[in-house]
């Protein structure tokens, strides 16, 4: 008999784990997970050694160091014009996925739908599914410039009167689409007509390339949103400590609190000696996060032009630290049987996206690759991935 209570048996083990793993055990080049391979900023490091040794040991504070609240607040004053009293308006997470997490259990009664962009992150769905409610799926597609768009008719369609929150991603995991300012002006024109929440998963916030369409806009920057969006953010991909999950949620005050309620009885605290090595990391100079997007932008045009060099068709990512990829002009006809067949192939691994769509024929020619790597890692997965065009 399988104790796994119904909501969650959909859920196995994610696909990231499945991936990594794979690629620990055929020494596959790893362009799947999307963690770096180097370390953040040497400043950051001595922080968190030295609050080690200084007494940042035990719990800290529910909500989080008040130095590292500070922090966060002055960080979306200085960079998004956002302002946020840390004492009420500011709350520490394990990470990203704890604050989301959070936040939909606090706010989702069973039957709420919560709107969601596919292909999605899969923690979405599964915080969804724990909360008992339903997923209403909006699909992102290519369009004709090789970019993703939705289609704002199917977006308005998806609200009713069960529709509780709104959940966006941009930039955006795994398409590395960065959504416009006209897409951000329609998904608040809506969420304010409906009078729903919306939480705004912005991890890749600094992660903007230059040839964008346009810069990151934070969603609680657009009328009627402030008081109804509840921004999620985290030092992992910025500062490339992923390992450290140490997140943090920011809104008006009855939506953190809510949140805050509900994260209090899942980790309860964490990270004390590294929350304060995090609030040196957020007022490092403006040339740190210019020195990190110039840097991820020339590796992803490395890895494109390897990519593109091997066969597949690209969607050249906006931002984040990913690019997805056609498979079909390689033969590829299934995401999952090309993604677990590659390492044998050409000891590479990478991520079938169609396990983020609700709709997974939508997805299922397209393959995610990492490029958060260093150079000469990417270098060596793309000398491998040539020999599929070779094969041809």
């Amino acid at each position: 008999m399988n104790p796994l209570v119904q909501r969650m048996r959909p859920f196995g083990t994610t696909i990231f784990a499945e991936m990594s793993a794979l690629a620990t055990r055929t020494g596959a080049v790893n362009l799947g997970q999307g963690f770096p391979d180097t370390d953040g900023p040497a400043e950051m490091l001595t922080a968190a050694a030295e609050a080690l040794r200084c007494g940042h040991n035990q719990y800290p504070p529910g909500p989080g160091l008040p130095v590292l609240r500070t922090a966060v607040a002055g960080h979306q004053r200085r960079f998004w014009g956002l302002d946020y009293d840390p004492d009420r308006e500011v709350l520490i997470t394990a990470g990203a996925t704890e604050a989301i997490t959070a936040a939909i259990l606090a706010l989702c009664e069973p039957g709420d739908e919560v709107i969601c962009f596919e292909p999605y992150y899969d923690s979405y769905a599964a915080a969804i599914a724990l909360a008992g409610a339903v997923r209403r799926p909006v699909t992102l597609r290519p369009d004709g410039d090789g970019r993703y768009a939705f289609d704002p008719a199917t977006l308005r369609a998806a609200f009713g009167p069960r529709t509780r929150m709104v959940l966006v991603n941009s930039p955006h995991n795994p398409t590395g689409k960065v959504f416009t300012p006209t897409e951000l002006t329609t998904i608040a024109a809506l969420c304010n007509e409906h009078d729903v929440w919306a939480i705004s998963d912005e991890v890749y916030e600094h992660l903007v390339f230059t040839d964008a369409d346009a810069p990151h806009i934070p969603l609680a920057t657009l009328p009627g949103m402030r008081d109804r969006t509840l921004r999620v953010s985290s030092a992992g991909k910025t500062f490339s400590c992923t390992g450290w999950k140490i997140g943090w949620a920011s809104g008006p005050p009855s939506l953190v609190a809510a949140t805050t309620q509900v994260k209090q009885f899942l980790t309860f605290v964490n990270g004390g000696p590294l929350q304060p090595a995090v609030a040196v990391a957020l007022d490092l100079p403006d040339s740190y996060y210019t020195a990190l997007r110039d840097g991820l932008q020339a590796q992803r045009d490395q890895l494109v032009a390897g990519l593109s060099a091997a066969g597949f068709r690209v969607l050249v990512p906006e931002g984040t630290y990913f690019t997805t990829a056609d498979i079909s002009a390689l033969g590829g006809t299934d995401g999952i049987e090309f993604c677990r067949s590659l390492p044998q192939r050409c000891g590479v691994v990478a991520v079938p996206t169609q396990v983020f769509y609700d709709d997974s024929e939508a997805g299922r020619l397209l393959v995610r690759f990492a490029f958060c790597k260093r150079p000469e890692v990417i270098a060596e997965a793309t000398r491998r991935l040539s020999a599929l065009r070779r094969r041809r």
